[in-house]
């Protein structure tokens, strides 16, 4: 994350597509020095559409047609917004998004591919629309557990994907013991015209075999949940409809200014737009006077040409031709492990078509999945004794991944004198500073700061904000002014600018979110982006560490994992049935949660309160647990957990800091050997609040956090005894 220049251009991939994906990868084996890349996606993973119809005949799972964008982005140094485009203006150099403020771009590239909407219909959401992936796959599970032993499925599209996924779903229901009746709707008469005549009739008479009925030339006029109307009055029973018609550009192409036709975006042949600083390529663009079918195979030779003359044009060099094939080479999935082959009007078909297919499939998914590892730094020759132990150490992480061990700050906390002003009610060791203010009121004051663990500026503010406020909330005070503490990585003037804008806007509205102002802060560079508030707030009680009774409660409200995700995501990881990049981005969204609203309903019941961060549960449970007096007994069965962090744990992955919060907390924990052990110690980032208060009313207060969008747990009760935390499975 920390470049080796100063970062001058911003270029930004619009999409997640075949080519940008490809373009990512080839952009971190060899990075231009100066610029700054950035991809808008909506999602953190893009679906491969070739493996399509064998997700659905049963063949793949989904992860395995699945793009981790978010290792992409990784691996390329790349930061990832996670929202989508609605517009582009090449006047300004903008990017309009759905969620955020418009993004500046010095050059841009547009690989956002086509959509489909469901069809302008009464009824049309009795439908389920074969893009997006997820919501098509998730329909279609479901749609299989029902069980039906004579299933109705009516696909409305005869087109290649649509006999595709006919075929595929009449194979999948064949399997599970069903005796599917399969419909084909078109409004065209003469099927499958990108097909040579040889490969049209091998597919024709699978189609046939397979007792696929074909409806072309027909008009639908409404869809209902458990039929479909023609034009003419004629109803077709279906428990499932899909529809693969209406494939389209995305409207706000249309919209940006730029050369369209049909729609598309106009490159010529080196891939540029009718505007020199934005290109496109993949299935949203069409090369004037070469126009090609919308097939992946375009996207996939097309990204070479694409990363070199975007490296070209930030450098000012010359641009290179792109020339795709006058034909290619076509593969139609037959449902069972069986493919048509079709090139030159010449057709093949069987097992080894099938076998040819998968592998080139699988091939590309490998290439954009096999990310060369990251290296380590090496010590030197000659070095001091002791530098290469430290450098074989875990690499350092962001957020509170990277703070200093509870022994090391503990110690040099001690060395401070105590307060000798009369209005400071505490010094070192709570949550924040409390100060006296006249008429009763106590003031509360903290700051933090956080090393960057993602590239993106604008949510290093947002979970920073929420970070620092977690000292204010965790002692029932409500925040009042902030200042912010921004070190910038190395960058040109213009890029300084966006990335100011970015953080102070960001933080700002967190900040006026939960009713406080940032008021000013001090900025500097250095050599890495840093975010830090100073944040101050108001409260009649101050809700201190101390004060845990025996026979309280002990409530969270955040389950923990972030530190080892976190982790695992700056290492690149791969996991075997899950993608890293859903990971990362539901631990980013649980994160983002802010906990303002937790602690107005926690602050009236707390005896005592903290927030979890970079010691983890168990170090943050365990100094409640001393300042109170007191022990406690958790569950790790009740202790809530990040998705994939379980996983990753056991994969060995962990913050930097982990080491030396299980080595504070060991001589005064007894725990099971459980990988889930491990969780207590991580460090958290924008972490829970974790408070002790009245058993007889956990219950209904758990019920009131749910309710407020909180996924809080009871975890365990305080009891008398010496400090000591006693873990059960």
């Amino acid at each position: 994350m920390t470049p080796s220049y100063p970062q001058i251009k911003d270029l930004v991939l619009i999409g997640g597509g075949h080519t940008h994906a490809l373009v990512l990868r080839m952009w971190g084996m060899d990075p231009l020095a100066g610029a700054r890349l950035t991809v808008i996606n909506p999602d953190p993973v893009a679906p491969y559409s070739g493996m399509l119809p064998g997700m659905i005949a049963g063949h793949y799972r989904r992860e395995d047609l699945m793009l981790d964008l978010v290792r992409l982005c990784r691996f390329a140094g790349a930061r990832l917004i996670l929202d989508r485009a609605i517009g582009l203006d090449p006047r300004t150099r903008q990017v309009r998004l759905a969620g955020r403020a418009p993004l500046a771009y010095d050059l841009a590239s547009v690989d956002v591919g086509i959509t489909s909407d469901l069809p302008d219909l009464p009824g049309a959401d009795h439908a389920v629309s074969a893009k997006p992936l997820a919501a098509y796959a998730a329909a279609w599970e479901a749609f299989l557990a029902r069980g039906l032993t004579f299933p109705r499925v009516v696909i409305l599209g005869a087109g290649l994907g649509g006999v595709e996924l006919a075929l595929a779903s009449a194979h999948r229901l064949r399997t599970l013991g069903s005796s599917p009746q399969i419909t084909l709707i078109d409004r065209a008469t003469a099927l499958l015209p990108g097909l040579g005549s040889s490969a049209r009739r091998k597919v024709l008479a699978r189609l046939a075999a397979d007792g696929i009925a074909l409806r072309t030339g027909a008009v639908v006029a409404a869809i209902g949940p458990e039929k479909v109307t023609l034009a003419g009055g004629e109803e077709i029973g279906s428990d499932f409809t899909l529809t693969v018609a209406g494939a389209r550009p995305h409207d706000w192409l249309a919209e940006t200014g730029l050369e369209t036709e049909r729609g598309f975006l106009v490159t010529d042949d080196r891939l540029r737009t009718s505007d020199p600083s934005v290109f496109a390529a993949g299935d949203c663009a069409t090369i004037r006077g070469a126009a090609r079918p919308k097939a992946g195979v375009f996207a996939v030779r097309a990204a070479p040409v694409l990363h070199a003359n975007l490296r070209a044009a930030l450098a000012r060099k010359t641009l290179r031709r792109f020339r795709p094939q006058s034909d290619y080479l076509k593969l139609v999935a037959l449902g069972a492990q069986e493919a048509v082959a079709d090139k030159w009007g010449l057709s093949l078909a069987g097992g080894r078509i099938w076998r040819l297919k998968d592998r080139i499939d699988r091939q590309f998914i490998e290439k954009v999945a096999d990310l060369p590892a990251m290296p380590r730094p090496a010590a030197p020759a000659p070095a001091v004794e002791g530098l290469a132990r430290h450098l074989a150490q875990r690499p350092l992480c962001g957020g509170c991944g990277a703070k200093l061990g509870s022994e090391i700050l503990g110690a040099a906390l001690s060395g401070l004198p105590a307060p000798t002003r009369p209005e400071v009610l505490s010094g070192p060791g709570d949550d924040a500073a409390v100060l006296a203010l006249p008429g009763g009121d106590v003031q509360v004051m903290t700051t933090d700061h956080l090393r960057a663990f993602t590239a993106d500026p604008r949510l290093m503010a947002r979970l920073t904000a929420l970070h620092a406020l977690g000292d204010v909330w965790a002692m029932g005070a409500t925040p009042q002014v902030a200042l912010a503490q921004v070190v910038l990585p190395p960058l040109g003037p213009s890029l300084q600018q966006r990335m100011l804008d970015e953080i102070m806007s960001e933080a700002a509205a967190t900040f006026r979110a939960a009713g406080a102002d940032v008021v000013g802060g001090h900025s500097t560079e250095g050599a890495e982006l840093t975010v830090g508030f100073t944040v101050t707030g108001t409260a009649r009680r101050v809700i201190g560490k101390g004060g845990a009774r025996p026979g309280d409660a002990l409530i969270l409200t955040k389950p923990l994992g972030s530190g080892t995700i976190l982790a695992a995501e700056m290492a690149l990881a791969r996991l075997r049935g899950r993608m890293l990049g859903e990971i990362w981005a539901a631990c980013i969204d649980q994160m983002s949660r802010a906990q303002g609203s937790a602690a107005a309903i926690l602050a009236p019941e707390a005896h005592a309160m903290t927030d979890v961060t970079g010691f983890g549960l168990a170090g943050h449970l365990l100094e409640m647990l001393e300042t109170s007096g007191t022990c406690a007994t958790i569950r790790l069965s009740a202790v809530p957990l990040m998705s994939g962090a379980l996983d990753l744990a056991q994969a060995g992955y962990g913050s930097s800091l982990q080491p030396a919060n299980l080595a504070a907390v060991s001589w005064r924990m007894t725990a099971p050997d459980d990988p889930r052990t491990l969780l207590l110690t991580d460090a958290q980032t924008a972490g829970g609040l974790l408070v002790a208060m009245s058993s007889a009313r956990a219950e209904a207060i758990l019920a009131d956090l749910r309710r407020a969008g909180h996924d809080a747990a009871l975890i365990g009760e305080v009891q008398a005894g010496s400090p000591h935390l006693t873990v059960t499975a």
